[in-house]
Parts: structure tokens; C-alpha cells; sequence
């Protein structure tokens, strides 16, 4: 007598997993569609720099075009992380906050690349070969590059220490205490913008105006947002 087999995709009523009475969880939602718009978000700046880099779209100061680009689009991702939360809070997906670690590390990946087009203009491209006492020396004396390459430093334990494996080390506590430091980043890079902006201030200001919120609304504790798997029909 031939024995029914059971399918490894069908559910306990025999209903085939690509079913549509199966219900989608926001997990899902955040990690097939969010996730892949946010990493395609996050690149293309790049992918912009690198084709306009080839097709000589970079203007008539090539290493200023990298260097503007670089650094707004890590203030812009440093900014999108600190909205992560109150986004999470605000609309009871908690699975949203799974997009903090890829968006801060695109920040810093950015910020890294803002720093190190500095580098290579006050070395190579200044006929100073590779000297750390020169680019010292200029972070040393410009004031607006003191407050960018602070925030940056600020940046790097925080990438350093965004894995689950550092979080066991530090125990949670003193994790959410380092990665506060992230406010202070943001801070950092909003006035090294608007120092370095000297006629239309609007837009630094404009970003200032964001993390300034932001910062309300961490020190007024935020709203928790509810404890429920959100399981969603789709």
C-alpha cells in the first residue's frame, strides 16, 4: 500500500509553504526588501563616484569633488542610523533595528574614504610624499578639521565593537554607553560642515536641525515601541 508523502515545504495543515494564506512577519519585510533597498541606497554613491571618476565627471578639482561627496554621504548615513530607532519606535516594527550595524558601517566606510582623500591631497598631491607629521600638523592648526577628524575617531571603536561577539564582551550596558558616542560623532561632523561652508549655510544647518531632533528625542527616553512578532498577511 503506498504511503502518502508529506512535502518538507507544507505546514502542519498541509497547506504548500507558497501559499498566500501563509502570513509574512515584518522580519521578513525588513530582510528581502528593506535590507536589499538600503544596501542599493547605501552603494550608490559609490557606484556614482567610480563612473564619474572614468568618464571624467569629477570636475575641474577632482580630489575636492571626492572629498565633498565622501563626507556628506556619511553625515547622510550617520544621520539615517540615529533615525533608525525613533523610525522602529514610532512605527512598532522592531525589525527595523536590524538596519542600524549596515547603516553605521556604510557611514564609516564613507567616512573612511572622506578621511583618507584628505590624506592623499595633504601628501601625495601636495608634494609632501606620505607624511603623518604634515597631516597632523594641518588637523593640529584647521579647526574645522580638527572637529571632522575627532568625529571620525569617534567612529572607529564604534565600527570596531558593532558585532554581537563585542556586545557579549562589554555586556549590553556598557555596549549602549560606547555606542552613545555615535550622538557625539554626529555632532562633530555637523559643525565640521558648517565651518566649512562659508556663503549657503542652509544645508548644514538643515542636518543640524535633523540630529538636533534626533537628540530630543533620545533625551526625552522615546516611546518604546510594543512587544508584539508584528505578522503581517501579505
Amino acid at each position: 500500500m503506498a504511503t502518502a508523502i508529506r512535502s518538507r515545504r507544507c505546514t502542519g495543515g498541509w497547506i504548500c509553504g507558497g501559499t498566500s494564506d501563509l502570513p509574512v512577519t515584518q522580519g521578513q519585510i525588513v530582510r528581502r526588501i528593506v535590507k536589499p533597498v538600503v544596501f542599493v541606497a547605501a552603494l550608490l554613491p559609490l557606484a556614482v563616484l567610480v563612473q564619474d571618476g572614468f568618464s571624467d565627471g569629477l570636475g575641474a578639482n577632482p580630489v575636492e569633488t571626492v572629498t565633498h561627496r565622501t563626507g556628506l554621504t556619511a553625515l547622510v548615513l550617520l544621520l539615517a542610523t540615529l533615525t533608525v530607532t525613533p523610525a522602529r519606535d514610532l512605527t512598532g516594527l522592531g525589525a527595523l533595528a536590524t538596519l542600524r550595524r549596515p547603516l553605521g558601517l556604510f557611514a564609516f566606510f564613507y567616512a573612511s574614504l572622506h578621511f583618507l582623500t584628505y590624506v592623499v591631497d595633504q601628501t601625495y598631491l601636495s608634494g609632501l610624499g606620505l607624511s603623518p607629521v604634515a597631516v597632523w600638523e594641518d588637523i593640529r592648526k584647521r579647526p574645522y578639521i580638527t572637529l571632522g577628524f575627532s568625529g571620525f575617531v569617534l567612529l572607529i571603536p564604534l565600527a570596531v565593537t558593532s558585532t554581537k561577539g563585542w556586545i557579549k564582551r562589554l555586556g549590553a550596558l556598557r555596549w549602549r554607553r560606547l555606542h552613545r558616542l555615535v550622538y557625539a560623532a554626529g555632532a562633530l561632523a555637523v559643525l565640521h560642515f558648517l565651518w566649512l561652508v562659508k556663503a549657503d549655510v542652509r544645508l548644514p544647518l538643515m542636518f543640524g536641525a535633523v540630529l538636533g531632533v534626533l537628540l530630543l528625542y533620545r533625551v526625552g527616553g522615546g516611546r518604546r515601541a510594543p512587544r508584539r512578532d508584528g505578522r503581517l498577511r501579505p
